[in-house]
């Protein structure tokens, strides 16, 4: 493994525990919260999951994660929010690390998809302060102790460079003899009513669970739906139509309002699994 860098957490002890033991609490109890003993997990191409601070959003990514079979190789779409870097930032080399320990970085696949899309550029510096690869790791970890990834953060809005990273994301997948689930880090539309965040939620999570790629991307710039992760969002699902997938299903839908009791300014959280 090439450690030649390393990424350091960026939000440890502020949107989830920065201490192992109490991470690790907080991660299996959100898992388990959404799962029976004997629910059966399933082999799924891609999921959509959200990136707020745990205290918000982890009973969402808890539902998502606990429905899942993780494979040793995760590709994990962010948006940029920071506005470092690239455009379409990937790291093919090196480790992130968390509370749980590190996470190597699964440079072929890297470099193979960079080689379909060379419109990827590698960029540590797009991710070194961006947090919305960083929260999904934890769970990641939990359930796959083997766990190997491949981060991409986006920031560019533009539908048929996202089309084209979902296509080349496909191939290479496609590739492998292994599966890989495609994860895309996205929370809902923010700081509006909670009557307006559910309604504008529901007309991009329609087009979210019939897998269009193209309709999700209409219908956050016509409805102004400020979900920050719809560029993973359109990556993966093309990417999964593009594997076969045949169905998404909604796993669950919150608000912030839901934990703060604060229903005029909230952000939405969705939980996708595609299969």
């Amino acid at each position: 493994m090439s450690t030649a860098i390393l990424r350091h957490p960026a939000v440890a002890g502020r949107f989830y525990p920065g201490d192992p033991d109490d991470l690790r609490m907080e991660v299996q109890a959100y898992l388990s919260q959404s799962t029976s003993s004997d629910q059966e997990r399933v082999r799924a191409i891609g999921c959509i999951a959200p990136h707020a601070g745990y205290m918000y959003s982890g009973h969402v990514a808890g539902a998502v994660f606990a429905e899942i079979d993780v494979p040793e190789l995760c590709v994990v779409l962010c948006p940029n929010h920071t506005g470092i870097g690239r455009a379409l930032a990937i790291m093919n080399e090196g480790a992130w690390e968390t509370p749980l320990g590190e996470v190597p970085i699964e440079t072929g696949f890297a470099v193979a998809l960079q080689q379909r899309f060379p419109a990827l550029q590698s960029d540590s510096a797009a991710h070194r302060a961006e947090h919305a690869a960083e929260v999904q790791l934890p769970f990641l970890q939990w359930q796959q102790p083997n766990l190997r990834i491949v981060p991409i953060a986006l920031g560019t809005g533009q539908f048929e460079v996202l089309e084209e990273l979902g296509l080349a994301l496909a191939d290479v997948v496609g590739e492998q003899e292994k599966p890989v689930l495609i994860v895309a880090s996205s929370d809902m539309n923010h700081y509006e009513s909670d009557v307006v965040t559910r309604t504008k939620d529901h007309q991009a999570i329609e087009r979210i669970l019939t897998m269009d790629a193209r309709g999700l991307f209409d219908v956050v710039r016509q409805q102004n739906i400020s979900m920050c992760g719809f560029g993973p969002a359109v990556a993966m699902l093309t990417a999964a139509r593009r594997l076969g997938a045949k169905s998404a299903k909604l796993v669950k839908y919150a608000t912030s309002g839901d934990v703060s009791g604060d229903r005029e300014m909230v952000v939405g959280y969705a939980g996708v699994v595609v299969v």
